[in-house]
């Protein structure tokens, strides 16, 4: 779909998917990425698990999730010292199966300040949150406000609740300079969600030309 349309999509990648899906056993999937990276596509480390389990919420960390996820914020509760072990466990990884990442994406978009800290201390550029991309240029930050365009297929209801927002997005955010689209292959398997995607990559694509981090 992005292929079709010039667009070169950055991949955010989990190293052992809830424990279960180590990328060291999925040889075949490994070489899809580095084929990819190869086409120029920009890697992301996306957590480590993805999943909560060992990480109970507070009632805290359940407000700031509430609607977000459902157990899937992974590096909601970490502090600093967890969030680098988890981070480096996932970039040794990477590093063994030949894949090398420029960034990391907390799953959900949750993590507490302290991760930006961890990012930067292992070397990596570039992280995000829901509301900024932030670049990692030594100890220093550069926070620079993009909206994302984000979808859920995970029910009827937050399948056609996201395809309302995503069309909200289009009518009060153009004036946005970066704006991102963030897909979950799982938002192609509802007829709703799959639609908008394509809806939302033609219009934002007619209104300014796709980018990466690495432009920024």
């Amino acid at each position: 779909m992005c292929c079709a349309r010039g667009v070169t999509p950055a991949l955010l990648v989990v190293p052992n998917w809830h424990g279960v899906w180590p990328l060291d056993r999925s040889p075949a999937f490994v070489r899809w990425v580095r084929e990819r990276a190869d086409e120029g596509a920009e890697i992301l480390l996306h957590g480590d698990r993805h999943d909560e389990v060992g990480a109970p919420r507070r009632w805290r960390d359940a407000a700031r999730a509430w609607g977000k996820t459902a157990m899937e914020g992974e590096f909601l509760t970490l502090d600093e010292r967890r969030a680098r072990e988890r981070i480096d466990r996932g970039l040794a990884l990477f590093a063994r199966l030949g894949l090398r990442a420029v960034g990391f994406v907390a799953p959900a978009w949750l993590a507490r300040p302290d991760c930006a800290r961890a990012v930067a201390a292992a070397g990596l550029r570039y992280s995000e949150d829901d509301r900024a991309i932030v670049i990692h240029e030594g100890r220093a930050t550069r926070r620079i406000p993009s909206p994302v365009v984000r979808w859920s297929g995970r029910t009827p209801v937050r399948a056609h609740g996201s395809v309302a927002v995503a069309g909200l997005r289009w009518r009060l955010q153009r004036g946005a300079r970066d704006l991102r689209l963030a897909l979950h292959p799982t938002d192609l398997d509802h007829p709703a969600t799959a639609k908008s995607v394509e809806t939302a990559l033609d219009r934002w694509l007619t209104d300014r030309p796709p980018s990466q981090y690495g432009d920024l």
